[in-house]
């Protein structure tokens, strides 16, 4: 079954439409056109902010007009990862997709279903005829994913809303009224390599197959980091013969959890049998360690052409253990609401070549002062071997509001609809609501949305029937807005 023949196709046409444009972090130039064009072929107020956030108005239907205006807000740009074997670029193509079943898939990418959907959901709302709605503003910004700027830097002077419904959470049955705040700790040290010596020879280790995800929503499922796992093979190696590294190179985006890494080192010609047996039995260790999470898990070690330029052991040593010692994963669970990561770290990236060692890593916390914690031991690891640290791309987190108005609407709406009661929670992820609040500190916010699971992986995957149940639901809330107090 095609796509545009899916069910709501309000929302999948306007989704195969946004899917067929680039639209990476940093470079939202076509799709921001798109919607440009998509709001002004509507008859609609299209406006531009000076950031590049596209604002698309609409007046209330027939009836509607004395209703309090709602913001709907999702971001334009999406995690661009694919499978190490993929061939397709981001540059050019658009997200090739299939229906599996009650699910809508990516070829070996991305899906985009992180934020696209909730994109496509206000398009449809935005292009409908026969949907009773308030007066709508249309928030589309840009660079959700790597930094936050669109929203940092909107101009609030276009919005009139008091309520803002955010189209960006990923469980069909929850209603978010809270998340992280989270930094970018990034780090270069620069070193001198030496020439290979002789009688050595190379290895190349490779790591694949891992599960990967969104590197909050995902962080305390247990799932391996690719840049820690080969790290903590090449360390063990190192314990039993004299390595030095050549090339480390693992992890794509901040805010994914590492899929894939691989090392290259050189020890003693005379070692490599020994070499080789020890790195299986380890590889064994790690596979059996991580079988009931880490199903594909691939470990495959080789050897290689000799490089010209190593780093020393005591350079080697000091790399392998600072990133040994950095904190990943869940730093800690929060004391006040059960279940919730309060902070957490995600080494991302990791590169080592041609005389430098460069790491990228996220930080994220409910809790100013743990996000604080958190990051300055991640600095502390790698100001250890006299690394630079820089910090940047900070955001606040949001602040729940358990007495919130819009949540008491629809969660009386969530139970008349489908006869439970929805789960309220504060979500691990950086939801752009805790900037916006800055900048509309009396807005009534909340973020609901279908069901995703493995967004910012190539696993990516979005619920059709989940879709339908949040289209459906959207649309009732709206109906239910509110008048507006005098």
């Amino acid at each position: 079954m095609e796509l545009k023949n899916l069910e709501p196709q309000e929302i999948w046409q306007h989704f195969t439409a946004l899917n067929a444009v680039p639209r990476a972090s940093k470079k939202e130039e076509r799709v921001i056109a798109f919607m440009q064009e998509f709001g002004r072929s509507l008859g609609l107020d299209t406006r531009t902010d000076k950031t590049g956030n596209v604002i698309i108005l609409k007046p209330a239907t027939p009836g509607m007009q004395d209703r309090k205006t709602v913001i709907l807000q999702s971001h334009l740009d999406m995690v661009h990862q694919k499978n190490s074997d993929t061939v397709f670029d981001f540059e050019h193509d658009g997200i090739k997709m299939y229906v599996d079943g009650d699910w809508v898939k990516a070829e070996g990418t991305t899906l985009g279903a992180d934020n696209g959907i909730g994109v496509a959901a206000i398009m449809g709302l935005l292009a409908a005829k026969d949907i009773a709605h308030p007066a709508l503003e249309a928030m589309f910004t840009i660079d959700e994913e790597t930094g936050m700027t669109g929203a940092k830097h909107l101009d609030p002077v276009n919005f009139t809303g008091k309520i803002l419904l955010n189209l960006d959470t990923e469980e069909d049955d929850e209603l978010t009224i809270g998340c992280a705040g989270g930094i970018d700790t990034n780090t270069i040290l620069t070193l001198q390599t030496e020439v290979s010596p002789a009688g050595y020879i190379a290895l190349e280790v490779k790591i694949s197959g891992l599960t990967g995800g969104h590197s909050g929503m995902d962080i305390h499922k247990g799932r391996a980091n690719a840049n820690k796992l080969i790290t903590r093979l090449i360390k063990a190696v190192s314990l039993q013969f004299p390595l030095q590294l050549s090339v480390l190179d693992g992890g794509s985006l901040r805010n994914a959890i590492p899929r894939e890494a691989s090392g290259t080192f050189i020890l003693p010609a005379s070692s490599l049998a020994q070499a080789l047996d020890f790195i299986e039995a380890y590889a064994l260790k790690l596979k059996t360690e991580y079988q009931a999470i880490e199903t594909s898990l691939q470990i495959v070690a080789s050897q290689t052409i000799s490089p010209e330029q190593v780093f020393s052991l005591r350079d080697t040593n000091q790399i392998l253990n600072a990133l040994y010692a950095v904190p990943n994963g869940v730093f800690r669970m929060s004391p006040d609401i059960d279940g919730l990561v309060e902070a957490s770290s995600n080494l991302a990236r990791v590169i080592l070549k041609d005389g430098e060692f460069i790491t990228k890593s996220l930080q994220r916390s409910s809790v100013e002062s743990t996000k604080d914690d958190v990051s300055a031991a991640v600095r502390a690891a790698f100001e250890s071997i006299g690394a630079v640290v820089s910090q940047s791309g900070d955001y606040p987190g949001w602040k729940p509001d358990a007495d919130s108005d819009i949540l008491r609407l629809m969660t009386n709406l969530y139970e008349q609809n489908f006869g439970k009661a929805p789960k309220v929670e504060a979500c691990h992820a950086g939801l752009e609501c805790g900037i916006l609040g800055g900048h509309f500190p009396e807005m009534d916010m909340i973020s609901f949305g279908p069901t995703i699971r493995g967004a910012h992986s190539p696993d990516e995957r979005v619920q059709i029937s989940s879709v339908q149940k949040f289209w459906s639901y959207l649309q009732n809330v709206l109906k239910e807005i509110p008048k507006q107090t005098k």
